[in-house]
Order: C-alpha cells, then sequence, then structure tokens
C-alpha cells in the first residue's frame, strides 16, 4: 500500500481540534467566527440530520474520531478524555448520538457499574463519509506541495499535534 500523508495530515488536524483552547466568551453566549449559522449560513451543516435536530458539531465529531481509532469501546471518562471536554459534556454527547443511532451503549464485561460506548453501522457510516470529505480537502490543499514536502509536513503537523497541550 502506498503512503498517503493526507491520512497522517487528516488524523493530526483531527487531534488538534480536539485540544484548542477554549472560548474567551460564557457558555450561555452564541458565537460563530462565521457568523450568521457558520460556513453554511443559516442551516445546519451539511452531515446534520434534521429528522434529529443540530448534529452537535465538532465534538460530537471529535467523539465518533475516538470511537474509531480505539480499538475497543470506550468508557465515558474515556471519550471525555479522547474528546477534550468534562465528563458531564461527554455523558451529553454520549446520550444526544445514542438518541440519533450513532452509538450504542453496552455493559462492561468488567465492571458490572459501567457502560462502554461504541459506533453503530450508522455511526460508522457517518464518520467514513466525514473522513473521506476531510481526507478530499487536505488532499486538494496539497495539490501544490512535492512529495517531499508533503510527506515533511505530514510528520511535522503529527509530531506538533501530539505536542500540543491539553486544557
Amino acid at each position: 500500500m502506498t503512503f498517503d500523508p493526507a491520512d497522517d495530515i487528516a488524523a493530526a488536524l483531527a487531534k488538534l481540534r480536539g485540544r484548542r483552547p477554549r472560548p474567551p466568551f460564557g457558555p450561555d453566549e452564541h458565537h460563530h467566527p462565521h457568523g450568521h449559522g457558520g460556513p453554511w449560513g443559516r442551516g445546519a451543516p451539511p452531515w446534520g440530520d434534521p429528522a434529529h435536530g443540530r448534529f452537535g458539531g465538532p465534538a460530537r465529531l471529535r467523539l465518533l474520531d475516538a470511537l474509531v481509532a480505539a480499538s475497543d469501546a470506550l468508557s465515558v471518562s474515556e471519550i471525555a478524555e479522547a474528546v477534550g471536554v468534562d465528563q458531564p459534556r461527554a455523558s451529553r454527547l454520549v446520550q444526544q448520538s445514542t438518541q440519533m443511532g450513532l452509538v450504542a451503549r453496552e455493559p462492561d464485561p468488567d465492571d458490572a457499574r459501567r457502560t462502554r460506548v461504541r459506533l453503530t453501522p450508522e455511526g460508522e457510516r457517518l464518520i467514513s463519509s466525514f473522513r473521506g470529505r476531510r481526507r478530499d480537502a487536505v488532499r486538494s490543499a496539497l495539490e501544490s506541495f512535492t512529495e517531499a514536502e508533503r510527506a515533511d509536513f505530514a510528520r511535522l503537523l503529527t509530531k506538533f499535534a501530539e505536542a500540543w497541550p491539553r486544557d
């Protein structure tokens, strides 16, 4: 299989997205850097499902990414750590994602008091589609790079993402 730096770059960007500093505005204030509803105008982003309301934005994508990257189902506390949110926010994300049919809860085989969270086939389809679009965007941005520049950029961005401090 041929090495594709776009995959490493997309993964590093996703990792950084989970580690950005908290916004300087309060939780009740609504702010979006793109103005009126973000880059999709006043409507929902293209991966939103109108039948289930707002998709949930970057935090839900990080949750799905974390579940894809995990070798097994994750606990809510493991999801909180991977997504970069506190435990109550992770619990809400899991609950909403369960209601949307993107994830399922299952008993923890090692501790009956806990549950583990795994992707459903619908969640796998959604994240696969999103990852494909993200990878295509990265490839498009890399068109003017030489092969050596792509490999160097992937290596350096991955190193940078791994060193980025967590909140």
